[in-house]
């Protein structure tokens, strides 16, 4: 299928999808969707090697995932990934867990010009040697940020959202409520925290108690709320800082004979699918993830376009679903 045909299909001329194809402003939208229409429907493959040359683009860009077996991460990449190709672009992507020499192996790709920008969900701690690895290339950060603002960045305000569940949790009782957090060298891990930390001073609760998990997964959930269940006084409440550990929580919790949310509520935070899945279904906060993906792509492809532009942070918003765990 040649670019003429595509014309022919799409009712535009030839120059109007050679304007598509490289990713120009100057078409009209409705154009735009007639030549994407055009090329869905025709499986047309353009010649990237050709189009790199000549416009000194890949229409590539590399998304690096702390953890893609993360459902929030997931999520996030399903984001980014419709965003990108409604915009002409593919993905790249890298499970660099975090790891600087998984994330250095990666980075290669830019010295052969092999993607346009990057899109990184790494762990705040690694932010500083990751601005030296890819220097002026265009970068957004995805649910991780610096606070300096250097960076441009998409998430939402963890602090505030974890202060939220809290008083949730309150407000229905519960006076020993207990927080299951992640590694602090993550920001969000930080922030909810913080904001767990707060909401407990605000409300005069001088209880609390923290269990650490040791990656975000259903066992490391199981065996931080074992430790919190070993432990002195029994929490009413626990607080996740992921959907996952949530779900790990409440296995300990039933399997240690204890009723869910009678004897110990539990809630999350992500709104992944995997809160509707568990029993009793979580109550959780919910991230825009699929949304924050979108933004985050938005956000590059401006950086792209606009290389010396000041970065732009977007903080959107959450939402508390109550459901009957807690």
């Amino acid at each position: 299928m040649s670019i003429q045909k595509i014309a022919r299909l799409a009712g535009v001329s030839v120059a109007t999808v050679s304007r598509v194809l490289n990713n120009s402003d100057s078409v009209k939208e409705k154009n735009r969707e007639k030549v994407l229409q055009a090329i869905n429907e025709s499986n047309y493959q353009p010649n990237l090697l050709a189009r790199q040359l000549r416009t000194a683009r890949s229409s590539m860009v590399l998304v690096m995932v702390s953890d893609i077996s993360n459902p929030f991460c997931a999520e996030v990449v399903k984001g980014i990934e419709e965003q990108a190709e409604k915009n002409g672009y593919r993905i790249l992507l890298c499970n660099s867990g975090s790891d600087i020499e998984r994330s250095r192996s990666s980075l290669q790709l830019l010295a052969g010009k092999m993607v346009d920008g990057i899109i990184t969900m790494d762990a705040f701690s690694k932010l500083p040697e990751l601005t030296r690895l890819i220097g002026a290339t265009p970068w957004v950060q995805c649910a991780e940020y610096a606070d300096a603002g250097e960076i441009s960045c998409v998430g939402i305000s963890d602090a505030e959202a974890s202060q939220e569940m809290v008083r949730y949790l309150a407000g229905k009782g519960r006076q020993r409520i207990a927080l299951i957090n992640h590694d602090l060298s993550y920001k969000y891990a930080q922030l909810r925290l913080q904001g767990y930390q707060q909401a407990l001073g605000q409300l005069q609760l001088g209880w609390q108690a923290l269990s650490y998990a040791s990656e975000l997964s259903f066992s490391a959930g199981k065996h931080a709320m074992q430790a919190l269940l070993q432990g002195g006084e029994r929490p009413d409440a626990v607080f996740a800082v992921s959907d996952v550990l949530a779900a790990g929580a409440m296995s300990a919790i039933q399997e240690a004979g204890l009723n869910v949310p009678q004897d110990i509520a539990v809630a999350g935070f992500d709104g992944t699918d995997l809160a509707e899945m568990v029993s009793p279904p979580l109550t959780t906060l919910s991230q825009p993830s699929r949304d924050i993906g979108r933004q985050a792509f938005t956000l590059l492809r401006h950086k792209i376009d606009h290389p010396a532009s000041a970065a732009q942070r977007v903080m959107m918003s959450w939402q508390l679903i109550q459901r009957a765990s807690a």
